[in-house]
């Protein structure tokens, strides 16, 4: 029995100290093997050097003293709070940003700055109030891209010494004080109401301007119609004499001692017993009696003819120009109304005829002449 004892321990010692063995094995290849993702890169120490930067993949390192430090290789967004800055016009306003930035150089972002996540963030921070100190407030609220332009532009030299490149920067919103935006609010109002007093002026001037020309158009026209409407009633006229005096002519002598006579007639009634007659009327009396029937002076074949104006005369009253005028008169008084009560309607409705293609008015100056 006391023989039995000793073998056993001696096995469980061995059974432990395998179980210890195994152990630490196990624990000395876990230590070994470093898996990286393929979006990471890691950098490698080993007693506190640094040795290399782990590919993505399976990587063997020495166990125990060995420590890695993952650097994320995406494009990593930094938001940076709302910064209170004065303008060059000493206006306070206020700002957020957004900061896209991207790791180039794990070793450099390793071994050039300690955390490069906030370095970046208080870098855009004090960028950001800088640039809007620069800047007067209708700049800042306006030219946002100029803005976020200078932000990268300052990033990029520091951050390039840490392996880090600034993708873009984005100025979210730049809010000015509350008293800035009441006089804001007040400046818009009023030049609103400016360039709508603006607007209807114009709308006056060019409803009076509108108004004048229909009017002077309406003139226009009335003024031609009576224009017309005189050159029409000066030509009736003309024909009216005209067709008199042929009718004078050819009523003759004739006609002109038949009135005689009956004039003769009238001054036998009257009470009167002295009695003067124009030499021409006697003259023309004698004339017919020559020519009555049965006559004792009778001469001729008992007719009586008519005598023609003379060359004075006729000249006067135009008689040899009767055909042209007549003529004239029906190929120039010719008037296009329907054109003129087009115009008409369109003054009415307020459209600009001197823009239009309409018919015009017929001009009347030859007409005028011709009368």
């Amino acid at each position: 029995m006391d023989a039995l004892v000793p073998a056993t321990t001696g096995s469980a010692m061995l059974l432990g100290i395998g179980a210890l063995v195994l152990l630490v094995v196990v624990v000395t290849l876990w230590q070994s093997v470093r898996f990286v993702d393929a979006y990471d890169r890691e950098a490698l120490t080993v007693f506190g050097e640094y040795r290399k930067l782990l590919e993505p993949g399976l990587n063997v390192i020495p166990p125990f003293v060995s420590r890695t430090y993952r650097f994320d290789m995406r494009t990593q967004t930094i938001d940076v709070p709302q910064q209170e800055a004065i303008t060059r016009d000493n206006s306070p306003v206020t700002a957020d940003a957004v900061v896209y930035i991207r790791v180039m150089d794990a070793k450099r972002a390793f071994l050039e700055v300690d955390d490069y996540m906030p370095a970046v963030s208080n870098l855009a921070q004090t960028t950001l109030r800088a640039v809007l100190g620069d800047m007067e407030l209708d700049d800042t609220l306006s030219r946002r891209e100029m803005i976020n332009a200078r932000i990268r532009e300052e990033l990029d030299e520091p951050t390039d010494e840490w392996g880090i490149r600034v993708e873009s920067v984005e100025v979210r919103e730049v809010t000015p004080s509350p008293d800035v935006k009441r006089a804001m609010e007040q400046q818009t109002s009023a030049e609103r109401t400016r360039r709508a007093m603006i607007l209807e002026a114009q709308g006056e001037r060019r409803s009076a301007v509108e108004r004048a020309e229909g009017d002077k158009q309406s003139n226009i026209i009335r003024a031609q119609g009576e224009k017309q409407s005189q050159i029409l009633e000066a030509q009736g006229d003309a024909i009216s004499t005209v067709l008199r005096a042929k009718s004078a002519e050819s009523m003759g002598e004739r006609a002109i001692v038949d009135k005689g006579m009956e004039t003769l007639s009238e001054i036998g009634q009257g009470e009167s017993t002295t009695f003067v007659l124009p030499q021409e009327l006697t003259s023309l009396v004698g004339r017919y009696g020559k020519h009555l029937t049965g006559s004792d002076v009778a001469e001729g074949d008992g007719t009586l003819e008519s005598l023609d104006f003379d060359e004075e005369t006729r000249e006067l009253i135009g008689l040899d120009d009767i055909a042209e005028i007549i003529g004239e008169i029906d190929a120039e008084a010719a008037v296009d109304v329907e054109a003129m009560e087009q115009e008409a309607q369109a003054i009415k409705e307020g459209q600009d005829l001197g823009a239009t293609d309409g018919p015009e008015v017929p001009e009347s100056s030859d007409s005028s002449d011709s009368a």
